[in-house]
């Protein structure tokens, strides 16, 4: 029996790149799983089929993460399709990039609607449905230990929020027996920041091991946190980011 059989799980932005791995891990050790996607259909029934063809059991979401309702929305379709929910994993973001002058009004509500906000009550609205065991794990940024230059104001400000909002969940949840964890990705190659990108030498030179990482790399992390190994595991930050931090 694989570590996740019986469990049903929602990833948010789970259409591709991390948030696609992660859907698939989860999947791959026995949850239902249930991911969201904005604008890339297409890539959500890709990542719905491949787990609907190793056995498992998958439910794509339409959700833009900026409309207050539409994270307790996910959750609730979740709920209702799949049965419950004992894993919520908030991986869907916004990337921001700009100096300090360039920052409107506007790209700041919309940082801060699908970083902070959507998580906020993404986990609101899971919580009554998580039993003893469920978890709360969502996906920060290296930002939260290490800002490398400029331009990075908004990701910064929204990432490190993320931090208090774990251990605010973990005080909270702890008597249920519910964990809440935040996971740091470093460089990790996806569409949105490729391996071979303009600011890919950059980028590679800052961590330890002088490299990135991958998609899968978060995937297993976040199924550590899922599975049995992490149950004793909340209020704290996994960084997965090959020592950008260091």
């Amino acid at each position: 029996m694989s570590e996740l059989t019986g469990k049903v799980a929602l990833v948010t932005g789970g259409s591709r790149g991390i948030g696609a791995a992660i859907a698939r891990r989860l999947a791959g050790d026995g949850a239902a799983v249930a991911l969201t996607y904005v604008q890339a259909a297409d890539e959500a029934r890709e990542v719905a089929k491949e787990i609907e063809a190793g056995g498992g059991r998958a439910l794509i979401i339409e959700a833009d993460l900026a409309r207050p309702e539409a994270a307790a929305e996910a959750v609730e379709r979740t709920v209702r399709e799949l049965g419950g929910i004992d894993i919520l994993v908030s991986n869907g973001g916004y990337l921001a990039y700009g100096s300090l002058a360039q920052v409107s009004a506007a790209e700041l509500d919309r940082v801060l609607a699908v970083d902070v906000k959507s998580v906020v009550l993404a986990a609101q609205a899971a919580a009554p449905h998580l039993g003893d065991g469920g978890r709360i794990i969502t996906i920060g940024s290296c930002f939260n230990g290490r800002v490398p230059g400029a331009n990075f104001v908004l990701q910064a400000t929204a990432k490190s929020a993320l931090l208090g909002l774990t251990k605010g969940l973990a005080r909270e949840l702890g008597p249920r027996g519910i964990t809440a964890t935040l996971v740091d990705p470093g460089p990790i190659d996806t569409d949105m920041n490729p391996a071979d990108g303009e600011t890919a030498h950059f980028q590679r030179a800052l961590t330890a091991l002088g490299r990135y990482g991958e998609p899968a790399d978060i995937a297993a992390a976040v199924a550590y946190l899922a599975g049995p190994g992490g149950r004793y595991v909340t209020g704290t930050t996994l960084a997965v980011d090959g020592g950008y931090t260091t």
